[in-house]
């Protein structure tokens, strides 16, 4: 459970608090609900190809095989936005305590980290870096249960003085709608589960993922229910790093500590994506592009996405990247479905996941920041 757990949990946790509350108001913690609820389903239709599989022994009918196919090239693809993703974020948050706190030299630090990792992968491989992200999860984890501790003592003290506030939403109509269909990427990471066969069989997959998304969405849940009702509208900014600003009103210790926690969960994650997409790519092309290939063609495109989009921009992108490869693995679901008598009502539900991650991928938007 701890692998999906710390996928879900990254990144995402220290933007979306600022992006929902700012745009959405009192109204921010019924979007987080519907975001982790659009998550699970998704998680669902992927637990039940893991179940087919296991099922069938392995089998798949051609139209299943060549989905599978199709969606891995998109997940390599989401891999590669999402490195960019976090260390942007790497970036940002590298900087923002320092007396360079501006774009120039957030991109700087993200292009100096990617050619580290470049240079790491190309020459010794990951196994020179992996062994620091059992440390990072564990620290970003602690650092994340504290801040939302933080959060329940100052809620705590703004309930008892009456001093709750109910912002109004800022965005509303369908605005609303393709702004949280930018945000998938934000609860994204339930999928590592499917990609873990050799250490774990079907069953303690599926239970892996089931339980990740649900303590995830309990944590994501608590986070914003907190954080909603006790920053008035002129306290929140819509920036990479809004959240360090608003946690120092909280507690003096908590910037620090985000800080720490940010550049352990962006870089283990990086490092995680950049090896899981190097070896998929690898995979996908029968070993005609090596993983050194990959990583280079990571970097590249990773570099041109820092020096030409902003960091909400990227994330949309991603959001994008992945919703398709859900849609994918919906579609997968469905064509099995189909084929059991007993199974028509996940049909339609997975039917409608497809069209779900179609509209994301053609309506996401991004923050205004």
């Amino acid at each position: 459970m701890t692998t999906p757990l710390a996928s879900i949990i990254g990144s995402g946790f220290l933007v979306l608090g600022p992006i929902l509350t700012s745009s959405y108001g009192k109204y921010a913690p019924l979007v987080m609900a519907a975001l982790c609820l659009g998550a699970y389903l998704y998680g669902a239709a992927i637990r039940y190809n893991i179940w087919a599989t296991h099922a069938n022994g392995g089998i798949r009918g051609r139209v299943s095989h060549t989905l599978e196919t199709v969606a891995s090239w998109f997940l390599g693809f989401a891999y590669i936005v999402s490195v960019a993703y976090y260390l942007n974020l790497f970036g940002a948050f590298g900087v923002s305590l320092t007396s360079v706190n501006d774009q120039t030299h957030a991109k700087l630090l993200t292009s100096a980290i990617f050619c580290i990792i470049l240079i790491v992968g190309w020459r010794r491989g990951f196994k020179a870096l992996e062994g620091m992200e059992y440390v990072t999860v564990t620290l970003k984890l602690a650092i994340i249960m504290g801040l939302i501790i933080g959060l329940l003592v100052y809620f705590s003290n703004k309930a008892s003085n009456g001093h709750l506030v109910h912002n109004p939403a800022e965005l509303t109509g369908w605005p609303a709608v393709t702004l949280a269909f930018g945000l998938i990427v934000t609860v994204q990471g339930f999928e590592t589960s499917r990609y873990l066969t050799a250490e774990y069989d079907s069953k303690v997959r599926i239970r892996s993922m089931r339980w990740a998304q649900f303590v995830s969405s309990a944590i994501y849940m608590a986070y914003i229910l907190l954080l909603a009702y006790v920053f008035e509208r002129n306290q929140i900014k819509l920036s990479e790093t809004a959240i360090i600003e608003m946690m120092g009103l909280v507690a003096p210790i908590l910037p620090v500590l985000l800080v720490a926690a940010a550049l352990a969960a962006q870089f283990s994650a990086a490092v995680a994506d950049t090896s899981g997409s190097g070896g998929l790519i690898n995979e996908l092309t029968n070993n005609r592009v090596s993983p050194r290939m990959a990583y280079a063609l990571l970097t590249f495109t990773g570099l041109v996405l820092t020096w030409s989009a902003n960091i909400f921009e990227i994330i949309t992108l991603a959001s994008r990247a992945f919703a398709l490869y859900y849609a994918l693995q919906a579609a997968i679901a469905a064509a099995t479905a189909w084929h059991q008598p007993d199974q028509k009502k996940r049909f339609f539900l997975f039917a409608g996941l497809v069209l779900l991650g179609i509209a994301i991928v053609l309506f996401g938007k991004s923050v205004e920041g």
